[in-house]
Order: C-alpha cells, then sequence, then structure tokens
C-alpha cells in the first residue's frame, strides 16, 4: 500500500472515531465526518463510518407502504391515511434521549422549511406518557404532533415489519405511497441531510 493510500485509510479511521465520540458525549456543533461530506456533495447515497448512518432508498427497492397510527400527546387520533399522497417525516424519539434533544430545534426547522411543500412531520414517542412529551413540545418549540407509542408499540411495530428501527432518535422519510424512501440513525446534526431527502423524494413521480 502507498504511503498516500496509508494516510488516506489512516484519515478516515481519525475522523470516524471523531464521529463516533461526538456522538458519545452528545456534541452538536462538531465539523462533518468525510462521510457526511460525501452525501452534502452528491458524491454518495447511501454510507458508513463505522456504524450506519443514513440510507436513501431507490424506489424499486422500498418495501410496501407502512399503515400507521394511534393518538398524539394532544389526544387526537391520527392515522396515516390522514397524511395520503404525502411525503412524510416519521420521527422516533423520547424525552430523556440526549441526542433527540439536540436534534429538536432542527427537526422543527425542517419541518417549517416544508410544511407547505406538502410534506408532514410525525414523531413517535416511544418512551414516555403524554404530559412529559407537551413538555418537551413546549421547551424545545415543537409544534408538528407526536404518537404516545410507549405503551401499545403499534406504530413501531408497523415500521420494524419493513425497516430497522435503531436506538432513537431515528428519522425515517415516506414517499407518497408511504414507502420508506430513506432513513437516518442518530441526530440529524443541522437541516441539510434530511431537507435533501425530502426534496429528493418531493421530486418523484406518485
Amino acid at each position: 500500500m502507498s504511503t498516500s493510500a496509508r494516510s488516506l485509510r489512516g484519515a478516515w479511521r481519525i475522523a470516524a472515531a471523531a464521529f463516533a465520540a461526538t456522538l458519545a458525549i452528545g456534541l452538536s456543533a462538531c465539523a462533518p465526518d468525510p462521510a457526511t461530506e460525501a452525501f452534502l456533495n452528491g458524491d454518495q447515497k447511501a454510507y458508513t463510518t463505522k456504524d450506519f448512518r443514513v440510507q436513501e432508498i431507490p424506489a424499486d427497492q422500498r418495501g410496501e407502504p407502512v399503515e400507521f397510527g394511534g393518538v398524539t400527546e394532544g389526544g387526537k387520533t391520527f392515522s396515516s391515511t390522514d397524511i395520503s399522497g404525502d411525503v412524510a417525516v416519521v420521527n422516533f424519539w423520547y424525552a430523556g434521549c440526549g441526542p433527540c434533544r439536540i436534534e429538536a430545534k432542527d427537526l422543527e426547522a425542517t419541518w417549517q422549511k416544508h410544511e407547505d411543500d406538502g410534506v408532514a412531520f410525525i414523531g413517535v414517542n416511544i418512551y414516555d406518557q403524554a404530559d412529559t412529551a407537551k413538555a418537551f413540545a413546549e421547551k424545545y418549540g415543537i409544534t408538528y404532533p407526536s404518537l404516545m407509542d410507549a405503551d401499545t408499540g403499534q406504530a413501531k411495530l408497523a415500521f420494524a415489519k419493513v425497516t430497522p428501527i435503531q436506538a432513537p432518535p431515528t428519522t425515517l422519510v415516506l414517499d407518497k405511497q408511504g414507502r420508506v424512501a430513506a432513513r437516518i440513525i442518530g441526530p440529524i446534526d443541522g437541516t441539510s441531510i434530511l431537507s435533501t431527502l425530502i426534496q429528493d423524494v418531493l421530486k418523484e413521480k406518485a
């Protein structure tokens, strides 16, 4: 192996280790790792460092549409049929999750950016009760609803049938047919990647 190749390989290892360490201590202000930069530059659609982070799924490789629903923290009944035909973002979270707190403002900012584009946002709270979820939303300025899934697990199970659901936060982008078109494992760390995924799916024909 050439000196330059060894240097490049070493640089990737250092970058991957730094990225993992940053996630572990819950910081959000770090510089993007090389894989993230590659995604943002359009060089690749899916990537790994040491751990899987983001995947954009080609339309012909997506599973079946996901039918899910439940009751929101506000006590309203929600069904995926309510957002039929929309691109949707589904975020799995809970209030005590440090990375979930870190990404909250970026999720809200992305929601505000795409709210008028035919995009729906819905959270799935896998641990808390409604009062805790409402307090979280008030503290972090979250305006989109979340399903309270701790007691039933129905929403998580519906998605787990068609896509891996890792430890929160996990964010999924659904196409206009309700199929999982992309997933982000871990905090979104800014709006750019999620917004790019949304825009890619918006451009698709229904």
